[in-house]
């Protein structure tokens, strides 16, 4: 479908000028549009399609348009008059005002004013990145909801996103945006996108992949994270990558894809991917947005979680930027470089058929410099790596790369040599002290947090090269040394030793220590060990942080005011343990699954908290504060073992999400967690109140302002029913 006004159905009747003028009536063609059009366009499409395609044009452009082209089954079926009508019509339908006993006259002197002019007149302040922007902070200076009135909030409305996708989605991580009186969200197991009046929540347009088998064998299906938003000079463009790996460029009115970027609107990411040597399975795909600077769109890649690949050889994780207007690729980032390049000296074995080493996490960056701050994941092997041996850049790093050319500025890998699922979780947050210091803060799935100088990638803080345990599995060969930041401190725990088991009561501490026997205790970074140890029989390494973190994706929220850091994170155990599987992979060692988190009759191995938020404070390198995320869970208050036994409020092991406004801090419990949508003090941590909303907030939490009013929008999941989007708002 073309994005032309209304190509699809056209009319014959030309405007001949100098004709006597006829007066126009609105009503009247409201009347032949429900006889001759409603059953191709409706009229919110028709406003769509003005504001976004006809904008400068004349009244008269417009109806010479429907007089050459509609009705598409009958050209020249209407009479004159009637198409002046209609065009009167479609005018008022797209809010252009027309004056008292208007005639046909006029319309080569009444012009199609542009969306900007058309908004109502109330302030306006918008959410146009997933991070809230291309910094990724997530937080929004607004305070119209305070201290004092937050108590007060309510529902505004909810948007059931359950009926999106071919099987119901009870679980909703999407973020949406709100650009100029429209919200966009994704929604539904194949990634729909839907556009919605942010006041009401009704409908306006709605658009649907259909990839087939594409989707069928696709690596990271589901509703996904969010959108990009992207403005020329008044060409709005929702941008959005597939399940199927696409990137897609919809027309952000209408929701029809954008004819004029790559092919009618789509680029296929397959192609020109650099694949495994030697099998067939492009596996490859991402669940978040695309990141829009300026005139380019940078897209990352995911891959099928890695704990037991099939062979070492894997398609490789390249970034890749594309021009935002016509789609034409402009550079690409190669995370795993070729031999003779940069970075291939630290491969000593395994460079040309190991993959992954993507970038499945959000980007940010610094337009000012020219930087875009890509989070590199591990190569194929997320536990073993004795097919690649050396330190293997640039896996698990934050690199810079400048977004016009894809040159690389700088690098600093986080974990050499990965072994432990230590992926570069999160969008390194672009900040600037309050000092007007500028840099940029990289949160870590074991709980490091490292900030560098966004020029140049110096630590901020010192940083050590520690001597770490070396690995006793066969073949393995990890790196002797590994970066400790010496600021700030780790904000969740680091290792597991007998005095982090639990001790709720002498008989769960006995029982605790029985089971741990079983494993190795371990620090931060000791190597995974083989189940059932031939050498000591033990069936893996107890560790903290879980692969999930620490930090995931969620990331961190931060204040420029302050200089203040939120981040949410979870204190899981996780069995590190491999197994030789001839019958699953090729490779030497996989993931033993076997094991899980081991409990205490279901009571977490170790000491609560169980799920957190620390506040750090930027400057000084200093936490400033630690909350735990929530209440005691029912499992845990409710135990046999523990009855008449009083504990604090422990926690969850549900990543939270978190959104930063003026004042307040908002925090959902994330997948998994309790209902409703906490909101704490910045200074403190403390609990301010708590909404009670139908679902746990899983989404991440933004806010904007429409016509004066402030809203707070999040994704809402319950395993009992569907998924829902649900906006918050000031009772009057």
């Amino acid at each position: 479908m073309m994005n032309r006004f209304l190509v699809a159905c056209s009319l014959a009747c030309v405007f001949i000028p100098g004709v006597q003028a006829q007066q126009v009536d609105a009503s009247r063609g409201a009347t032949v549009f429900q006889a001759e059009c409603i059953r191709c366009h409706i009229p919110l499409e028709i406003n769509a399609r003005l504001q976004n395609d006809w904008v400068g044009r004349s009244a008269q452009e417009l109806h010479d348009q429907l007089s050459r082209t509609m009705p598409a089954e009958n050209p020249g079926g209407l009479n004159t008059q009637q198409y002046l009508d209609v065009t009167a019509f479609l005018l008022e339908t797209a809010r252009i005002d027309l004056p008292e006993n208007a005639t046909s006259a006029m319309f080569s002197s009444i012009q199609i004013d542009p969306p900007s002019q058309i908004m109502t007149s109330g302030e306006t302040v918008n959410w146009t990145h997933l991070g809230g922007d291309e910094a990724s902070t997530r937080y929004s200076p607004l305070e119209q909801i305070n201290a004092d009135n937050v108590e007060s909030l309510e529902v505004a409305w909810m948007f059931d996103i359950g009926p999106f996708g071919p099987f119901p989605e009870t679980d909703s991580v999407t973020t949406p945006l709100m650009v100029d009186g429209i919200l966009y969200a994704t929604a539904g197991a194949t990634r729909n996108i839907v556009a919605l009046d942010p006041s009401t929540g009704q409908l306006l347009w709605m658009w649907r992949p259909q990839e087939g088998e594409r989707f069928t064998v696709a690596p990271r299906k589901g509703s996904g994270k969010g959108l990009s938003y992207y403005n020329n000079a008044g060409q709005e463009t929702i941008f959005t990558v597939t399940p199927g790996y696409y990137l897609v460029a919809l027309n952000a009115r209408t929701g029809l894809p954008r004819e004029d970027f790559g092919a009618g609107g789509f680029i296929d990411l397959k192609n020109g991917l650099r694949l495994a040597i030697d099998r067939d399975v492009i596996d490859i795909g991402i669940s978040f947005p695309p990141l829009v600077v300026e005139d380019v769109i940078i897209v990352g890649a995911a891959h099928t979680v890695g704990s037991r690949p099939i062979t070492a050889s894997n398609v490789k994780g390249d970034i890749r930027g594309y021009d935002a207007n016509t789609g034409e690729l402009l550079w690409t980032f190669q995370s795993i470089p070729e031999a003779g390049e940069p970075g291939s000296e630290s491969w000593i074995t395994g460079l040309d058929i190991t993959g992954n080493a993507g970038a499945w996490a959000p980007l940010s960056a610094d337009p000012e410099l020219d930087l875009v701050y890509i989070p590199v994941e591990a190569p194929t092997g997320d536990y073993y790596g004795g097919d690649r041996h050396g330190d293997n850049l640039y896996s698990s790093s934050t690199v810079a790369v400048n977004y016009r050319t894809g040159e690389m500025v700088w690098n600093f890998q986080t974990t050499r040599h990965d072994i432990w699922d230590f992926d570069t979780p999160a969008a390194p947050v672009v900040a600037d002290l309050p000092d007007g210091t500028p840099i940029v803060i990289q949160m870590l799935k074991q709980s490091h947090l490292f900030a560098f100088d966004r020029s140049t990638g110096e630590p901020l803080f010192p940083v050590e090269d520690r001597r770490v345990p070396l690995s006793d599995v066969p073949g393995e060969w990890t790196a002797a040394v590994q970066p400790f930041p010496l600021l700030p401190a780790p904000y969740d725990r680091q290792g597991v030793q007998q005095e982090d088991l639990v001790d709720f009561t002498p008989e769960i501490a006995a029982m605790a220590r029985e089971i741990a026997a079983n494993y190795r205790f371990s620090s931060l970074f000791t190597p995974p060990s083989v189940y059932q140890d031939p050498n000591d029989g033990t069936l893996g390494t107890l560790h903290l942080p879980h692969a999930t973190g620490g930090s995931n994706w969620e990331g961190a929220a931060y204040d420029p005011e302050t200089g203040m850091v939120y981040i949410p994170t979870i204190t899981r155990v996780h069995v590190k343990a491999l197994q030789n599987l001839p019958d699953v992979s090729t490779i030497d060692y996989v993931m033993y699954e076997g094991v899980g988190s081991p409990t205490v009759e279901g009571i977490p191995l170790i000491k609560p908290p169980y799920g957190r938020i620390t506040a750090i404070d930027m400057v000084s390198g200093e936490h400033a504060w630690m909350q735990v995320n929530g209440d005691t869970p029912d499992e845990i208050k409710n135990h046999p073992l523990l009855e008449g036994v009083d504990i604090p409020p422990t926690g969850k092991d549900t990543h939270s999400t978190l959104l930063l406004t003026k004042t307040l801090l908002f925090q959902g419990e994330g997948q998994g967690g309790a209902s409703g949508l906490w909101v704490r003090d910045k200074a403190t941590g403390e609990v301010i109140t708590h909404i009670e909303l139908p679902g746990t907030v899983s989404g991440m939490p933004m806010t904007f302002m429409l016509d004066g009013t402030q809203y707070i929008v999040a994704g809402l999941s319950d395993s009992s029913t569907t998924a829902k989007l649900v906006a918050l708002r000031l009772s009057d």
